[in-house]
């Protein structure tokens, strides 16, 4: 399908807790060719401390190694930038080590024909800097939007990239009308789900984890990263309300939770294994995506919406593009007031056939699907690939 091309991925940290769309896809892509992929510290702005160097020398440490095979076809390495982009020759450096390592590790593919793949803006300057034959851009979020990054540079490292890749995709619809404005081979490709997997939280035969067994219902349950985009404050009013329901929130806390944490009707579990999260959702009465409303939420694709629809149990959340697409099988509320109605909603409402009605609506939308979709436009590409090397300055 691609022609013997390997694929040379920039993406999120491949051991980070949560799977992300980055992982799902590289793995799917290995399945078809080689594809090494690199791992691209750099994106948070960094204070100028003792820490924060010593942990950017490890990351330039382990950048010496070689790729380790971590599946069949994939190859893992990390070429980590130094963060301090402002400090006069920091950027000079990151663009010639980087491109030195990244050459270094594609060796490990075994193949002469490569395609670029980034997932991530912030090392988009090695875009057509490798030799390779195809650039394609897989925009997943609104990457300037996130806390604590640089946001003006990685806001035009994602301009800069847009505008150079061959094909941009684009899983947040909220971002599709301003990345075609830079790129008319701009193409939507929402999140996929592992309908599968999922779907075992409806199997009798799923064991309940044991801190979720014997939890007095309801219990209404997250799970996912509970960063800063999650709304403490209205959960903590939920849970204050509704004292007889138990709260279960399962995924690493990169934010205070500590009013969380002293309540008794709220149980904290920490991050859990990927493949663990279906027995965990078994314990759901309801699930919830309580979001914030900010430029990364109103820009966000949540993959946790599609999961939890695939698990077959009553979801409410806040609204934005992507999931008022879904209104039909999600209780959207906004504040907290209607939040909670919603919860009382689908806690007593929940008519006879909903779970399998909710589990339908993405059965069709896999992400083995979602990534034969992809490659069909990518190797159509490759094919009758032009050579467009217009706006590929990146900017200084």
């Amino acid at each position: 399908m691609l022609a013997g091309c390997g694929i040379v991925y920039f993406g999120n940290d491949w051991y980070a807790e949560n799977r992300t769309s980055s992982h799902h896809v590289a793995t799917r892509l290995a399945a078809v060719t080689p594809l090494l992929y690199v791992d691209s510290p750099g994106m948070r702005a960094p204070q100028a401390s003792g820490r924060d160097i010593r942990r950017a020398m490890r990351k330039l440490a382990a950048a010496l190694r070689r790729p380790t095979q971590v599946e069949k076809n994939l190859w893992h390495c990390t070429v980590p930038q130094l963060p301090f982009r402002r400090v006069p020759g920091v950027d000079a450096f990151n663009r010639a080590f980087g491109r030195w390592a990244v050459r270094r590790a594609m060796r490990a593919l075994g193949t002469t024909r490569h395609i670029s793949w980034f997932v991530v803006p912030h090392p988009g300057f090695l875009a057509r800097r490798l030799g390779e034959e195809l650039c394609v851009y897989y925009c997943i979020d609104d990457y300037a939007a996130h806390p604590g990054v640089d946001a003006a540079i990685i806001g035009l490292r994602d301009d800069a990239l847009t505008r150079c890749a061959d094909l941009v995709f684009v899983a947040p619809p909220a971002l599709v009308a301003a990345k075609r404005a830079l790129n008319a081979q701009t193409r939507f490709s929402p999140h996929g789900v592992d309908v599968a997997l999922f779907g075992r939280a409806m199997d009798p035969a799923t064991p309940l984890p044991e801190a979720a067994s014997g939890l007095p219902g309801p219990v209404v349950g997250y799970f996912g990263s509970i960063h800063e985009w999650i709304d403490l404050e209205m959960l903590e009013w939920l849970a204050r309300m509704r004292p007889q329901w138990m709260f279960l929130l399962v995924g690493h806390a990169a934010t205070d939770v500590s009013s969380l944490r002293a309540l008794p009707n709220v149980k904290l579990v920490g991050a859990q294994p990927y493949r663990d999260l279906p027995a965990w959702a078994k314990a759901f009465d309801v699930a919830i995506i309580p979001y914030r409303h900010n430029r990364q939420v109103e820009h966000a694709n949540p993959l946790k919406l599609r999961e939890y629809l695939a698990t077959g149990k009553p979801v409410v959340s806040v609204g934005n593009a992507e999931i008022d697409k879904f209104a039909r099988w999600v209780h959207i509320a906004e504040g907290r007031e209607m939040f909670l109605a919603a919860l009382e909603k689908a806690l007593h409402e929940d008519p006879a056939g909903a779970a399998a009605e909710r589990m339908a609506a993405v059965a069709d939308q896999t992400w083995d699907n979602r990534v034969r979709e992809v490659l069909d436009q990518v190797s159509a590409a490759l094919a009758s690939r032009q050579s467009a090397w217009e706006g590929c300055e990146e900017p200084r």
